[in-house]
């Protein structure tokens, strides 16, 4: 029985990580799920979040993704995202920013549209910083 499960994290531009862990939890759209080595075939969608790798030394590897899918097949997970971003590269600083704007775009629509897209990137900045503060709160923030 194999105690670990290959990970690759990948986004639009480049390979994020890629490493083996022995349990991948992940934001799926209908709630957080887990896989542990020799899971089911799955294929599901993702929504913006944390992807929290563990590692046999007992390590955890943090991501933060902003939604898109999640297949799993054999020993392998595969995460693809338009953007996947290590925890420590996660800019408090920049995702209050853009959520200020996305909100102030929502107050100051002038299409449906344009408050679709504003909401889609307010959900997208808080979903960062609620990855930042559980980080802080680990104290790997």
């Amino acid at each position: 029985m194999a105690n670990t499960i290959r990970v690759e994290i990948v986004s639009a531009e480049e390979e994020v990580w890629s490493g083996e862990g022995t349990m991948v939890f992940a934001p799926a759209e209908m709630g957080e799920i887990g896989i542990a080595p020799q899971h089911a075939p799955l294929l599901t969608r993702l929504k913006p979040g944390e992807i929290r790798v563990q590692q046999e030394a007992g390590d955890e590897q943090f991501f933060f993704v902003s939604g898109g899918l999640l297949e799993v097949q054999g020993h392998l997970v595969t995460v693809l995202s338009d953007t996947a971003l290590r925890a420590g590269d996660l800019d408090e600083a920049a995702a209050l920013e853009a959520q200020r704007r996305a909100e102030q775009a929502m107050s100051d629509r002038s299409s449906e549209m344009d408050f679709a897209k504003a909401k889609a990137e307010l959900i997208q900045a808080a979903a960062q910083l609620r990855a930042i503060q559980k980080l802080r709160g680990k104290g790997r923030g």
